[in-house]
């Protein structure tokens, strides 16, 4: 390995450092108390070369949320991946969201936080477009689905593009995680298991794009069966740990 690749590597590595640094301070101290001098502090290197990584700490926000996207992306791949019909691969989709906050609880927080106007504005167009790339697939793999699904004949778009039904869907997602993320909300709507509801108008809206096979939304014990199956044959890994 020659110098510059060496550099390379030592620099990417200290970059990891920094970033599982300020993982560990947003989960004991919080997502808003995070400061660059704390991380330098926690990782054991000056303040100075922390900033020769990222330029601000919305930079680095929107780094670390960039590597945990990639994981959710993973996650997506492999619903997709499942040889299954389009209907239930687009379930899998809902499963695999449930699955993910469930195994990291503030990804989710970390991506609504990044994208308000106070951290996007202020964080670098360089920063910006890696993490814009970094979400890319997770639309690319939903629009896939739709597509086969029209394909196969179980769609008929109506006039929608893929993008355009998959924004639903996405809305329907981040709702979820919104109201989930805000503490008290939904128990006082006495919603308990919100993210089997959000399979639950996963399935609601797929029937009113009259995407086939329509499904029983009243049948509860078929949605269980639905999720059951694809955390078994898809996230089995991640779901018996």
């Amino acid at each position: 390995m020659g110098t510059k690749e060496r550099r390379q590597r030592e620099f990417e590595d200290r970059e990891r450092v920094f970033l599982d640094c300020a993982r560990d301070l947003i989960r004991d101290e919080g997502l808003l108390n995070l400061q660059m001098s704390r991380i330098a502090e926690k990782s054991e290197y000056a303040v100075g070369t922390l900033y020769k990584h990222f330029a601000s700490k919305e930079d680095l926000l929107l780094a670390l949320s960039a590597v945990d996207t990639e994981k959710h992306v993973e996650m997506f791949r492999r619903a997709a991946a499942w040889k299954a019909s389009p209907r239930d691969r687009m379930a899998a989709i809902a499963v695999a969201d449930m699955i993910f906050v469930r195994r990291n609880p503030d990804y989710f927080r970390l991506g609504q936080y990044v994208f308000t106007e106070v951290v996007w504005g202020a964080a670098s167009p360089e920063r910006r477009a890696a993490s814009l790339a970094a979400s890319e697939p997770i639309g690319d793999v939903v629009v896939g689905i739709v597509n086969d699904a029209v394909a196969a004949g179980d769609l008929d778009l109506q006039g929608l593009s893929p993008e355009e039904l998959c924004t639903g869907l996405w809305a329907l997602s981040a709702g979820t995680h919104s109201l989930v993320h805000a503490e008290g909300v939904l128990e006082d709507f006495n919603v308990r298991d919100p993210y089997r509801l959000m399979c639950r108008h996963t399935q609601v809206m797929l029937n009113g794009y009259g995407w086939r096979p329509l499904v029983d939304i009243g049948d509860g014990a078929a949605l269980d069966a639905l999720i059951k199956r694809i955390s078994n044959e898809v996230f089995d890994d991640l779901c018996s740990e």
